[in-house]
């Protein structure tokens, strides 16, 4: 799919976000090109997320939820309005600068898992701290402790042939949370995965919401949206609805 090169229009901030407010976006639109037509995949969307907060962002196919991801995930800037991540203006930032901040405050967590097939668990995880720079010490702790915290402390040395889906998402998930980032950005991460498996991935999520991480997960799946206490849909581009449970329980 081709798309033009974003032109940003750059404006003067209206008003920077609060501390807890970590990630707010203003009137964002992102148009691509496709045969010759224009598709505005976001046409003003305009959010704010608090930390510690569970959230689903859903909508059918075409819908904008990919384009939303993308954008809030620093993978592709959008062509105006404002995005704030954990208190920097995004569309202020260089590609060094922006790869770096993307780096330190979003953990990504993919339906395909996106591991190395020839390294450990113990070295997928630990990749993003070698690119971040972290001293061998302190990555073979951090390590260590987001394998603990996702149950695979037995399963450090095996590669992702040895593993079953469920503890390779489970290795995914480690990974996304090894650099202590700001949210928890999962795209239908029990998209791969039978029911069984993927009812104990978000047990899972919801263990690390209670722990106190922001999670967003972008799905289209219904059962998946109910684990979250607030559901954001779009629809053409639009935030459709946007809605909070007043019940907090997880779903069984």
């Amino acid at each position: 799919m081709a798309s033009p090169a974003p032109q940003i229009r750059q404006s003067t901030p209206l008003e920077e976000p609060q501390p807890e407010e970590v990630i707010v976006t203003r009137d964002l639109t992102r148009t691509y090109l496709m045969g010759g037509t224009e598709v505005h995949a976001l046409a003003g969307v305009t959010l704010t997320i608090r930390r510690g907060e569970y959230i689903a962002i859903m909508g059918p196919s075409g819908s904008g939820k990919s384009t939303l991801m993308n954008v809030i995930g620093c993978l592709e800037k959008p062509d105006s309005g404002e995005y704030w991540l954990n208190g920097t203006l995004v569309a202020n930032l260089r590609d060094s600068a922006l790869a770096h901040l993307r780096n330190r405050e979003i953990g990504f967590v993919f339906q395909t898992f996106n591991l190395m097939q020839r390294a450990t668990a113990l070295h997928n995880v630990e990749i993003p701290l070698i690119y971040a720079g972290v001293s061998r010490k302190i990555r073979t702790q951090r390590v260590v402790a987001s394998l603990e915290q996702v149950g695979l402390a037995d399963r450090m040395t095996h590669k992702p042939n040895e593993l079953s889906g469920g503890q390779r998402q489970r290795v995914a998930i480690a990974r996304a949370l090894v650099t202590e980032p700001s949210i928890l950005l999962a795209d239908e991460p029990t998209g791969n995965l039978d029911s069984s498996t993927a009812k104990e991935i978000l047990d899972l999520f919801d263990h690390l919401h209670d722990e106190g991480h922001t999670v967003i997960l972008v799905t289209h799946d219904p059962l998946v949206g109910r684990h979250a206490g607030r559901t954001i849909t779009l629809l053409d581009g639009e935030v459709e609805s946007d809605t909070t449970e007043s019940n907090t329980d997880h779903p069984s």
